[in-house]
C-alpha cells in the first residue's frame, strides 16, 4: 500500500528512454553521488538504494558509487559538487533543508542555489514530536505536553538532530507560538537523540518520524504529532501538527538530487528519468518505507518549483525564531 501511494506521484508505466532525450555524452560510465551525511543515516540509504537501480538506464552503464562527504551539516557535500565536472558524471543528494534554510542561518557559505539544478525529488520523510518515560503516561497529546512543559519547566526540553535542522526549528516555532519556554537540546544526530528520550534522560525529541518506529511496538515512545499536511502512512494514528492548531509546523521535507549549474539540460532529463523509474520499483518504494520514507517522484521544473517556495517561506520563520550559526 505504501509503495502504491508514493508511486503515485508521476506517472511510472510510462517508458524511460520517452523521458530521457538522448545526446552527446550519454549514458555516461558511471556516476558519483555526494552525500553530506554518514553512511546508514537514512538519506544515505536512499542515495544507496536509487544509486543502485541507475544501472543500464538511458543515463549510466553502472550503479553509482555513494561518497559519504560528511562535515558542516552537509554542506562539504555540496561545495565539492559547485566546482564537480557538469557532464553527468557527478550529483549530490542533499535534504531540502540544506538549500532552503542554511542560506538563512550560515552568514558564510561558499554556494548559492543558482550554482545547481535540480535533477528531481526522492523521497519525503515527515517529522514528529516523541515524549518517553521522562513525560508521565498521561501526557498523550499535544496539548498535554505543552501543558506538562509549562507546570514542569526545569524538564521542558527537547532533542533534535543538530542546531539549525528543520527538527529544531519545528520544536522551536512550537514554543514560540504556544507561548512556553522550551529548551533545545542539540544533538549530532538522530540516534543518540532517540535513545536519551528511551532512556528518560531528556523529555522529548523532535526528528523524522521514521526514526521512531523501531521503539514504537516496545511502548517507549508516545508520538504526540507529526509534521505533514496530512498524518503519516506510518502513523495514521497520530494527529499532525496542523490539526493541532499549529499550522506553521506543516513541513515535509524532501530529499533530491542536484547537479552543477551547467550541466546540459538532456543529461539532467535523462538522470530524472532514470531516477524516477528506479523510484517506480516496489522494491525501492518498501525499502524506503520500512526507514519512514514515501517515494516522491516527479519532473525538475516540479521540485525546482517547490524549493523556491520553501526558500521563501523559510526567511520569515527563521528571523521569528532568531537563529544564525552564531546563537
Amino acid at each position: 500500500m505504501l509503495s502504491a501511494a508514493g508511486a503515485a506521484t508521476w506517472n511510472a508505466a510510462v517508458p524511460l528512454r520517452a523521458f530521457a532525450a538522448q545526446g552527446a555524452g550519454l549514458p555516461v560510465d558511471q556516476v558519483q553521488i555526494y552525500y553530506g551525511f554518514p553512511a546508514g543515516s537514512s538519506g544515505d540509504a536512499v542515495a544507496r538504494r536509487i544509486g543502485e537501480k541507475l544501472a543500464g538506464s538511458a543515463y549510466t552503464r553502472k550503479a553509482a558509487v555513494i561518497e559519504n562527504k560528511t562535515g558542516a551539516a552537509g554542506r562539504i557535500a555540496l561545495e565539492s559538487l559547485k566546482s564537480a565536472p557538469a557532464d553527468g558524471t557527478v550529483m549530490a543528494l542533499a535534504p531540502l533543508g540544506a538549500m532552503t534554510i542554511h542560506p538563512y542561518t550560515y552568514k558564510v557559505q561558499r554556494y548559492r542555489n543558482e550554482d545547481f539544478q535540480v535533477v528531481g525529488r526522492a523521497a519525503v520523510m515527515h517529522h514528529g514530536l516523541a515524549v518517553g518515560p521522562l513525560v508521565p503516561d498521561s501526557v498523550r497529546t499535544l496539548k498535554d505536553f505543552l501543558a506538562w512543559a509549562k507546570a514542569n519547566p526545569s524538564k521542558a526540553a527537547f532533542g533534535s538532530p543538530g542546531a539549525g535542522s528543520t527538527p529544531h526549528f519545528i520544536g522551536a516555532l512550537l514554543g514560540i507560538d504556544s507561548g512556553i519556554e522550551l529548551r533545545h537540546v542539540p544533538y549530532r544526530g538522530s540516534v543518540p537523540g532517540v535513545t536519551d528520550t528511551v532512556g528518560g534522560q531528556i523529555a522529548a525529541m523532535v526528528t523524522p518520524s521514521g526514526d521512531y518506529l523501531p521503539f514504537l511496538s516496545a511502548g517507549k515512545l508516545r508520538v504526540l504529532a507529526t509534521s505533514g499536511s496530512r498524518r503519516s502512512p506510518h502513523l495514521p494514528q497520530v494527529p499532525t501538527f496542523a490539526e493541532q492548531g499549529f499550522a506553521d509546523l506543516t513541513v515535509e521535507e524532501w530529499f533530491g538530487f542536484y547537479m552543477p549549474a551547467k550541466t546540459p539540460p538532456h543529461i539532467v532529463q535523462a538522470a530524472n528519468a532514470a531516477i524516477n523509474a528506479a523510484l517506480g520499483d516496489p522494491r525501492v518504494a518498501d525499502s524506503l518505507a520500512s526507514l519512514g520514507l514515501l517515494v516522491k517522484g516527479g519532473t525538475p521544473q516540479e521540485a525546482a518549483a517547490e524549493l523556491k517556495a520553501d526558500h521563501e517561506r523559510w526567511g520569515p520563520l527563521v528571523r521569528k525564531i532568531g537563529f544564525t550559526t552564531d546563537s
